[in-house]
């Protein structure tokens, strides 16, 4: 009956042509004729310091953030991990901001739930709306293993087994014993989950497919099934989980008194599953939410479903176009820069996209690493933040120091921000594709009544 359903709506997602998402979207703007903006305030290695977490350092500058021209700040995972010191990526409670002492502490790697709660009420007298990283695909550092049988997959075709169906001990039970049963009654056993990565009983790694469950179709189809991505993943199909998930989305909104949801890992889940789980929160008091969706690939095609699935519920990041911007930086001055916009979202589909140059899994190190070189950074800030299409987002890690901090792209980045402020309005007039020149590319806009317009040439010739 599932694989019927399946083929129905894929039938039907062809003919799908959904109402861009954007236009729809709170974006944090509150003024006529203001560009909207947003910001990730973080990196991977971003950190506290001793006598100031990090919700504490977004809470100080918040108000530079706004009079920069910033509207929305996207925060990392808020939800406890499975380490203290875990980034929230590796999710072991939703329903734990740093207030429950849970895997040896109660603040999380960014702070604890009342700092985080006082930044947030800082951020909306400063006209700043959150955005909250939400980890929906799998949760680690379960509190003890329960024994199921499975079969290990082959990591390269999810569907073909490569050992027989036996009894394996997994990391499958979630008891919070720091929280108990605040905000939420559910404990997670094996059956709230389609696979493990470990079998505890014999130390062997791979990928376990849970007796009796099967992967999801309504997720990518690289490696056969995408279903699985890492640690325990959760079964979105599981009622128990899907009403634990359904009253977390508009729970943790009200709680932080956020306008916006980051998606992530979402080529792993099941679409039907995430299109509810926006329609929800919609429902629930949040009808102009901001969601945009992490769908990692470099081609535009894979992203095609998702964006047809989700009926312009759901905006998403232009992967696409940041791949076109890190081969630009390599090529130098070999990159035709009149095929910059090609196969990208911003150009498909302008109404769905966020654009954005770096984040935090391309920086150097990390296993997504994509690099925009330095050498054409402030070109690709260019054109995402003064062009008409996309909404942009700039890296904390561009902007203010850290690790790879680069002064004099964070100098011109400063000055390309405020020309959005102050000059990217109005109508524009497009060079790009029919420019003479493969090294230099433009584009106009004409400015609106008090507002200005600006001129806008983009080159990657070598100097002279």
């Amino acid at each position: 009956m599932e694989n019927f359903q399946v083929i129905v709506e894929k039938t039907l997602d062809r003919f799908r042509s959904p109402a861009p998402s954007l236009p729809k979207m709170d974006l944090g703007v509150r003024g006529d004729g203001k560009n909207p903006l947003m910001i990730q305030f973080f990196e991977w290695d971003s950190r506290g310091t001793e006598d100031r977490s990090w919700w504490q350092r977004f809470e100080l500058e918040t108000p530079r953030l706004t009079e920069m021209g910033f509207t929305q700040a996207w925060l990392p995972p808020p939800n406890k991990a499975m380490v203290n010191d875990g980034r929230g990526y590796d999710a072991y409670d939703l329903w734990d901001l740093g207030e429950f002492t849970q895997k040896e502490g109660k603040a999380t790697r960014w702070g604890t739930k009342d700092q985080l709660l006082k930044a947030s009420v800082v951020a909306k007298e400063h006209g700043i709306g959150l955005v909250i990283d939400a980890v929906l695909n799998h949760k680690l550092g379960a509190d003890r293993t329960e024994t199921f049988t499975a079969a290990q997959v082959d990591p390269k075709n999810r569907n073909a087994h490569i050992g027989p169906v036996k009894e394996i001990e997994g990391w499958t039970a979630f008891d919070f014993p720091g929280r108990g049963e605040k905000y939420s009654k559910l404990k997670w056993r094996k059956d709230h989950f389609t696979g493990v990565d470990l079998d505890q009983r014999t130390g062997i790694k791979g990928i376990f497919r849970i007796g009796g469950k099967k992967w999801s179709k309504r997720v990518d189809m690289e490696l056969g099934n995408y279903d699985f991505l890492l640690g325990i993943d959760i079964d979105h199909r599981h009622p128990d989980v899907r009403k634990d998930l359904m009253s977390w989305g508009p729970w943790v909104l009200n709680t932080i008194g956020a306008n916006g949801f980051r998606l992530d890992a979402i080529k792993h889940m099941d679409r039907k599953f995430l299109l509810q789980f926006v329609r929800n929160a919609r429902a629930q008091g949040h009808p102009n939410l901001f969601s945009v969706a992490e769908h990692w690939s470099a081609d535009y095609r894979k992203l095609k479903p998702y964006i047809r699935a989700l009926r312009g519920e759901v905006s998403f990041f232009d992967v696409p176009l940041h791949y076109n911007f890190h081969q630009a930086s390599l090529a130098g001055s070999t990159y035709d820069l009149r095929r910059i916009l090609d196969n990208t979202v911003v150009q498909n589909r302008p109404g769905d996209a966020v654009t954005f140059v770096d984040n935090h899994d391309t920086q150097v190190g990390q296993s997504l690493e994509s690099w925009v070189n330095n050498s054409f950074k402030i070109q690709a800030y260019a054109m995402i933040l003064l062009r008409a299409n996309g909404y942009p987002c700039v890296f904390y890690g561009d902007l203010f120091p850290c690790t790879f901090y680069d002064p004099d792209i964070a100098r011109d980045l400063k000055q390309l921000i405020h020309c959005r402020r102050d000059f990217a309005h109005g109508k524009e007039i497009d060079y790009i594709a029919r420019s003479p020149h493969r090294d230099c590319v433009g584009f106009a806009r004409t400015g609106i009544a008090l507002r200005k317009g600006c001129v806008v040439l983009i080159s990657n010739a070598k100097p002279m």
